[in-house]
């Protein structure tokens, strides 16, 4: 009875400190939520929420109703920027977490509007890290990394809505019902960071584009131990007339460094991606057939 209380009473703290924090959001035809992030009358949400909507309004469970615009969108990490009309009628923001220090089995508390119904919360358990999420724009693809899973009943509306730690640490944002009984939502961590800095600055992402694809895999013992690198990102694809496809870089080959930084994983490279990446060289070591491999790859800019 006790650790059920312990439960009860941390999973209720945390919905008295986030639900009035997370407005229903209308945007055109679409709906969802939103997060209260900045004391300025910035709110968090979907980029799939927002669609191609420019305005809209954001109610929150203590009648408050305000309008928003729509600052900026990223479709490839399904997050936008809204900015309300009135911020001084806002709530107090909520506290953003490092998702980067969640654990799998962690209590997390989801915070929406799922069909409808302002200020539903359901709590759950993260139940995996570093899954992947394909997203789309146009013509372009990209893999959101690091997604979260959870399995905290989410419903259409809970989009956009606060992911939170024990501590009422907003450390991600619902983005998907992906079956039942699972909910993804995109991590709150220095990448996410830096996009929603984009977003408020500029109105979009620049990203710079290499051309691979990849998945997580070990390093051969004796170069782990001559390296201390234990993981590296195997390319399963190197897009033809790409840049990776200029620079020399081959199918199977087992990436290192980029930039000179280590990698573990997709996530790696792509936060190097930015626009200050475009036409600057980018160094690249692989091992390949038990051998290192330098090439210098010049990024394009995703279009």
């Amino acid at each position: 009875m006790d650790e059920l209380d312990s439960y009860s009473r941390t999973v209720s703290t945390v919905a008295a400190e986030i639900t009035g924090k997370v407005a229903a959001v209308r945007m055109g035809r679409g709906s969802g939520s939103a997060v209260v992030v900045d004391s300025s009358g910035v709110l968090i949400t979907n980029a799939h929420v927002v669609g191609e909507s420019r305005r809209g309004r954001a109610d929150f469970v203590d009648g408050t109703q305000v309008d928003v615009r729509v600052v900026g969108t990223d479709p490839l990490s399904d997050l936008a920027v809204l900015r309300a009309a009135a911020p001084d009628e806002l709530p107090a923001p909520v506290q953003l977490g490092d998702a980067e220090e969640l654990v799998v089995g962690q209590l997390v508390v989801a915070v929406g509007n799922p069909l409808g119904l302002a200020g539903s919360v359901t709590a759950g358990v993260v139940s995996a890290l570093g899954r992947a999420l394909p997203t789309r724009s146009g013509s372009a693809g990209r893999v959101v990394e690091d997604v979260i899973q959870t399995d905290a009943a989410l419903n259409p509306g809970n989009s956009g809505g606060a992911l939170a730690d024990s501590r009422a640490r907003v450390v991600g944002i619902n983005t998907a019902v992906a079956g039942i009984g699972l909910g993804l939502a995109v991590p709150v961590n220095t990448t996410t960071r830096r996009i929603i800095r984009a977003l408020l600055e500029d109105g979009r992402v620049r990203r710079a584009y290499l051309g691979v694809v990849g998945s997580p895999a070990p390093v051969p013992a004796a170069v782990a131990d001559r390296y201390g690198r234990r993981n590296g990102l195997r390319l399963a694809d190197v897009i033809g007339g790409s840049p990776a496809a200029q620079a020399g870089l081959r199918v199977g080959d087992l990436v290192l460094d980029v930039g000179r930084r280590p990698v573990e994983d997709a996530h790696g490279v792509q936060r190097l991606l930015f626009g200050e990446a475009i036409g600057v060289p980018l160094p690249v070591t692989v091992l390949r057939n038990g051998a290192m491999v330098d090439v210098v790859a010049v990024p394009t800019e995703l279009g």
